[in-house]
């Protein structure tokens, strides 16, 4: 038991006032020293000149001498002893519930609910005046940006001429009339002359006579 337990017949036996003014607060075993609060500056005065009364009252209640001195704490009124609280109980957490864990009359509600066509609250005037709308814009569309294909089908690319096809029919000979400044030949004869130091002024004639 320690001197704590004690203090109450320790203070009656020095003095009957002794116990309703001074509260043992801690004794340390390791130092054999006990401390005492009192309630005011004269008991605090008292409980000095004791001290050596107090030290050989609870060695002589405790048969040992355990306690070696008195240390007297500040004037004041300790504070009550803390209880400690029980701690609450830990409350089990629920499961968690999910469609998988859920009972059958919740599957086949949900199931009827997610089944069920809900009536549309679109005016139907107003949903084909948006269709034509849509429709007129993708035409529109449609003939602004064709696509490959399609221009493909409007303006077909001429295929090139093979080239044999190019030999095998050659273009006719070219007529040409020369004048020569000095030099006219007749109307209708084609004259070829020689080239001269002066090159003549050439002009391409077609078949039927026009100048390009």
């Amino acid at each position: 038991m320690q001197s704590t337990d004690r203090w109450p017949g320790i203070a009656v036996g020095l003095s009957p006032k002794l116990l309703d003014h001074v509260q043992a607060v801690t004794f340390h075993p390791a130092t054999g020293q006990l401390d005492l609060r009192p309630d005011s500056p004269v008991y605090a005065t008292q409980l000095r000149l004791i001290t050596p009364r107090i030290v050989a009252a609870a060695n002589e209640s405790a048969g040992t001498d355990v306690m070696r001195t008195v240390r007297v704490l500040p004037v004041g009124t300790s504070p009550a002893p803390r209880v400690m609280e029980p701690a609450p109980a830990a409350i089990p957490e629920a499961p968690v519930k999910t469609r998988e864990s859920a009972s059958e009359g919740y599957r086949q509600a949900l199931a009827a609910h997610q089944s069920a066509a809900y009536p549309s609250r679109v005016n139907p005037s107003i949903r084909a005046a948006v269709e034509r709308q849509t429709k007129a814009m993708r035409e529109l569309s449609a003939r602004a940006f064709p696509s490959r294909s399609q221009r493909r089908t409007v303006s077909q690319p001429r295929s090139p001429q093979p080239v044999f096809s190019i030999a095998a029919n050659p273009r006719p000979p070219v007529p040409w009339r020369c004048t020569v400044p000095g030099r006219n030949a007749p109307p209708g004869r084609l004259v070829r002359q020689p080239l001269l130091p002066i090159l003549p002024r050439c002009v391409r004639r077609r078949e039927h006579g026009h100048d390009l």
